[in-house]
């Protein structure tokens, strides 16, 4: 008698970790919601920390795991690739997003990352909202989810600017909505998803949420206090039309007839806060995370890119929108609480890219920056080319830094294109505020595996992207001598945010190297799906119970 009992326990014991791993290997969130906050540095976690209040970015480092050492790992970083690599766990080399915009080689034209000619715009009868995803060649985490749980998981796409909302969607989402600013002030999607707004898209459009934010952006708190960011006045920021000063108090809707009406929202630290009104109505409207089914919600804050153009990222502007964003999340994050529960969703949060400060604000400090005539660079290369070869069009476009050659004068002449790469790139590197050049037979035969020619590579598609690739000096952009932009890969436009928590997560933080890339296949192994079909990054399981 005393053998059996015995054996029945030590089988208990022996099925309590079969179990216990069996639960682990079925346990997954009602609800997965990724945020990307366009344009934030690294340094705005830490630079207003002390400013936060406790249930926004303070719960995420709190309850969950700060990967403090996170990167973007290729050129460059934009807002398009940026979100596409978030969610695909890859890179420009595989995903084909090279730029927000780019030269078609093939149709000879500038494209939009999300443009999609074969779609209408639904919620607004504007012709410039035709948009897809069917410029991404690789499938995203959200598309395997939704493979995965045989359509039954949804998902959900939202953000103020189009590709913000679609391309984190992927492929096989049941929708992306973004907002339609100007004179509309709605919220809408595309043919490509349905054929028509749900009633809950309607009722929020006609509740006069939007124009409700025509008011006075002022600071939230006392404007002496914001010490951790620079003089209110300035000559460093752009303002709004309208206002000859870029200070605060800004009176929205006396300003909007000069600014194209709604898209002030846009660009003021309010734009966030529709975004987070508009996620909350997603979530009861779709019914998101209600079963066990997971579903996808993908949030991008873009008002904080707008903000960070216009006014810089020193400004007492972005430090005010970073600090309402703050309680922005800490409302979002209740909602999750009450409407999917605690620890039923997961969370990640990152950012598309980083930003420069303002380069003539450097200047006044003594550190090295500039600005680059992108238009007397491209007329000085033609100009050489044409010398040199006595021959016409041999170039057929500049842009993104990049240098096309029209292959077929080049056939015609019987100019080799090795040749002409590196007689332009010898060119080129002898230019003022220059800092590399690499070709395309350098970036097509060669394998770089570290500094800014490892993400040149990595940025590089083989079909969509250019013949000479040009980077310029550090802190030297193209771009008005007011406001913030990005696009290179040095550590103020690469060096991003990557915070986790709720279901799954650990409790802790690391200053490990982690990359964009790795954020997808992470929440895949999560999930227990497929990784996206392009996928590179790695994942991070000191990330996971």
């Amino acid at each position: 008698m005393i053998k059996k009992v015995f054996l029945v326990a030590l089988l208990a014991l022996l099925c309590i970790p079969c179990n216990s791993q069996e639960n682990k290997i079925n346990s997954s969130p009602k609800l997965v919601v990724g945020i990307v906050v366009d344009q934030m540095r690294y340094d705005y976690m830490t630079r207003f920390y002390s400013r936060y209040g406790e249930g926004g970015f303070k719960r995420m480092i709190r309850e969950g795991y700060n990967c403090k050492n996170n990167h973007f790992n290729y050129v460059p970083t934009y807002t398009g690739p940026g979100h596409a690599s978030v969610y695909t766990g890859t890179t420009p080399q595989n995903h084909g997003i090279i730029s927000n915009d780019w030269y078609d080689k093939f149709s000879k034209e500038m494209v939009y990352c999300a443009s999609d000619s074969s779609v209408k715009a639904v919620g607004s009868e504007s012709d410039m909202e035709r948009m897809s995803p069917h410029r991404m060649k690789t499938s995203t985490v959200t598309d395997q989810n939704r493979l995965h749980t045989q359509l039954r998981g949804k998902t959900i796409g939202i953000a103020i600017k189009d590709r913000g909302a679609i391309l984190p969607a992927g492929h096989s989402a049941n929708a992306a909505y973004w907002f339609r600013g100007k004179d509309e002030g709605k919220w809408i999607t595309s043919t490509y998803y349905r054929n028509n707004l749900p009633d809950w898209v309607k009722k929020f459009n006609n509740s006069g949420q939007a124009k409700s934010y025509f008011k006075v952006w002022n600071t939230l708190y006392d404007i002496k206090t914001y010490t951790e960011s620079g003089e209110d006045e300035n000559k460093f920021e752009r303002g709004y039309k309208g206002k000859e000063t870029a200070t605060f108090p800004y009176d929205l809707a006396k300003l909007k007839d000069q600014n194209s009406g709604y898209d002030i929202i846009k660009s003021s630290a309010f734009g966030n806060s529709l975004t987070a009104d508009f996620a909350i109505a997603a979530i009861e409207g779709e019914e998101l995370g209600v079963d066990k089914v997971t579903d996808f919600l993908t949030v991008s804050f873009s008002s904080t890119d707008y903000v960070g153009h216009n006014f810089g990222v020193n400004s007492k502007e972005i430090q005010d929108t970073y600090l309402r964003l703050d309680k922005d999340l800490e409302r979002f994050f209740n909602t999750l609480d009450t409407k999917v529960g605690k620890g039923e969703y997961t969370v990640f949060l990152t950012a598309d890219h980083g930003a420069v400060h303002v380069p003539s604000y450097l200047k006044s400090v003594k550190i090295p920056s500039g600005y680059f005539d992108r238009d007397a660079f491209e007329a000085k290369v033609k100009a050489f080319v044409k010398e040199r070869y006595k021959i016409d069009g041999l170039i057929e476009n500049i842009s993104n830094n990049q240098v096309f050659f029209n292959y077929e004068i080049l056939t015609k002449n019987n100019v080799a294109s090795e040749e002409l790469q590196n007689t332009i790139a010898h060119f080129v590197l002898q230019q003022d505020q220059i800092g590399k050049v690499f070709t395309r037979s350098q970036l097509r035969n060669g394998e770089f595996s570290s500094g800014i020619a490892a993400l040149i590579q990595k940025g590089f598609n083989q079909k969509r992207s250019g013949d000479v690739v040009v980077v310029l000096d550090p802190a030297t952009v193209s771009y008005s001598k007011t406001g913030s932009t990005h696009g290179s890969g040095l550590n103020y436009d690469t060096h991003a945010p990557l915070l986790f928590f709720g279901h799954g997560i650990k409790k802790g933080s690391t200053t490990i190297k982690t990359l964009i890339p790795d954020i997808a296949p992470t929440i895949s192994a999560l999930l227990g799906i497929t990784f996206p079909n392009g996928a590179t990054g790695e994942v991070l399981s000191f990330v996971l119970e």
